[in-house]
């Protein structure tokens, strides 16, 4: 009796919690019904029972074009995180280049696929080869961050056994941070695979012949709201799909509490060594970028080099002007992304905090976030815009969507991540949900709240320059999908310059923040 009762009182919440999810999902999907109904004469919103009746009829073209986008992103996906484990694997290895490494990785990331898609396609031509790279691009960096995090989050004592039998930095490696960072890697994977989609779509708009954003580009220019909710909704499903794939290879994959990590406070890196760092990357990015001008020799018509875009921004007759476009262009762009990048984050953490503290909730509100994350914003920015206005509450709405997500993901992980040792230290003291969350839950969570902020500084910058092109027709992103229509290279150049140095300024004074707050709660990561 005893036996049989246990097994009877663990199925009873689990049975509950997937009830609660389920009725969450109906109530989403018949509000979702009757408001698509009501909003037919608005053209910003199609039923479910449209969407379904649309990709009954026309499931073949659907197929097709996704079968084209998803090879893209699976092939972007395989080689972004081959790059980030090779990247991470350097950096730990040789200690010194982290810096460098990373630096020169977050430039890449930084570069605007607003403006990278045009550039890649007159390179490739046609063909594959930009909605690939794109993908790729789109999903490297946001599995290279969670991935050095992990590889820092092991005990100090761990490395002191290593060491005691003679081994050196590549067993260390090996067998302790590989294991301690499968955690933070699995967590940028969920995160990228999204990301990956979004990069090949967007690949697409350049110039491709088949695929998802071919047909979305045709919907869109058509007005045909059902066939755009149609790709929307497809979209989320592989994204939603692979998300949930991933989360329960970690499921098998993870079977051991997080250790418990004491470490002392590292000293920070000397000013001096930063600029010099800094100088290193500068220095390796122009040399890099003139090189492979030089080495593909690239027509110089479409093909700008550094000395190229100094002379359009500095030495030109008309440089001037120019510059006065480019500011008036960020301007506009800064505040939608500034609001929308704050309000992601808060909205990121705080529901995650939430959903610790009232678990049952996790049932319904996981699926909405996960649908929402993975409507891919090429589909939804012209269709929020509609429905929102073109003005701010429209775009900074779009800005904190691409950032919520990743934020609400890592921090989960981060909150879970707390040893459940000191819990159970504190559950000796009879301490509350409150205390043990703001004395340890909190400070666990910190390390992967920051590396979340510093990766949706560029995915912010994507998000907003994706709906000035797409929808709202003004900012840099509008700046710069206008001047590859017009074969304008020297402004399409000189604004991938200043978008990337502007988005890496943006992720160094996060960086700065989070030096100054994980130096008290989580110096181990300083290490």
């Amino acid at each position: 009796m005893i036996i049989s009762a246990s097994p009877g009182r663990r199925v009873g919440p689990l049975r509950t919690g997937r009830a609660d999810a389920w009725l969450g999902i109906l109530l989403i999907v018949v509000g979702w019904e009757v408001a698509g109904r009501l909003l037919t004469d608005a053209f910003v919103l199609a039923a479910p029972s449209q969407i379904l009746l649309y990709l009954a009829e026309e499931w073949q073209l659907m197929l097709r074009a996704l079968w084209v986008t998803l090879s893209n992103a699976a092939i972007g996906f395989v080689v972004g995180n081959l790059a980030a484990l090779i990247l991470a694997g350097l950096a730990l290895i040789w200690p010194r280049s982290e810096r460098v490494v990373t630096g020169l990785a977050l430039l890449v990331f930084c570069l605007p696929l607003v403006a990278t898609g045009p550039i890649l396609r007159v390179f490739f031509g046609p063909g594959n080869g930009p909605q690939i790279v794109l993908a790729a691009l789109a999903v490297y960096y946001t599995t290279l961050i969670p991935l050095l995090v992990g590889l820092r989050a092991a005990p100090d004592s761990w490395f002191d056994l290593v060491r005691s039998y003679g081994r050196g930095r590549l067993a260390a490696l090996v067998h302790v941070r590989a294991m301690a960072a499968l955690p933070y890697l699995f967590t940028g994977l969920q995160i990228a695979a999204p990301a990956a989609f979004l990069g090949a779509m967007v690949g697409e708009f350049t110039g491709a012949e088949r695929g998802m954003g071919v047909l979305t580009i045709r919907a869109l220019r058509a007005l045909d709201v059902e066939m755009t909710w149609a790709l929307a909704t497809v979209a989320t499903a592989v994204a939603i799909c692979a998300y949930i794939a991933i989360g329960a290879l970690a499921r098998r994959v993870l079977l051991e509490d997080p250790p418990v990590i004491l470490a002392t406070p590292a000293q920070n890196g000397a000013l001096g060594a930063s600029w010099r760092d800094a100088a290193i990357i500068s220095l390796l990015i122009l040399t890099a970028w003139a090189g492979a001008i030089w080495m593909f020799d690239l027509n110089p018509f479409f093909a700008k080099g550094p000395a190229d875009v100094f002379d359009a921004l500095i030495l030109a007759p008309d440089a001037l002007d120019t510059r006065a476009a480019l500011v008036a262009a960020l301007g506009e762009t800064a505040l939608f992304l500034i609001p929308g990048y704050i309000a992601g984050l808060v909205a990121g953490a705080g529901l995650a905090i939430l959903l610790v503290l009232v678990p049952a909730l996790s049932n319904t509100a996981m699926p909405m976030a996960i649908a929402l994350r993975s409507v891919p914003i090429v589909t939804t920015a012209p269709l929020v815009v509609l429905l929102l206005g073109r003005g701010a509450t429209g775009t900074i709405v779009l800005v904190a969507v691409m950032v919520f997500f990743p934020t609400l993901v890592a921090c989960l992980h981060g909150l879970r991540q707390t040893p459940g040792q000191i819990l159970d230290v504190f559950d000796s003291f009879a301490a509350g949900p409150f205390t043990r969350l703001i004395r340890v839950r909190i400070p666990a969570m910190l390390p992967a709240f920051f590396a979340a902020a510093r990766m949706a500084v560029p995915a912010s910058v994507l998000a907003v320059t994706v709906a000035e092109w797409l929808a709202t027709g003004a900012g840099i992103g509008s700046l710069m999908a206008l001047s590859a229509s017009l074969s304008d290279y020297d402004m399409l150049w000189s604004s991938v310059v200043l978008v990337s140095v502007l988005s890496a300024l943006g992720y160094a004074l996060v960086s700065i923040v989070e030096r100054r707050v994980l130096a008290v709660y989580a110096p181990e990561q300083l290490s």
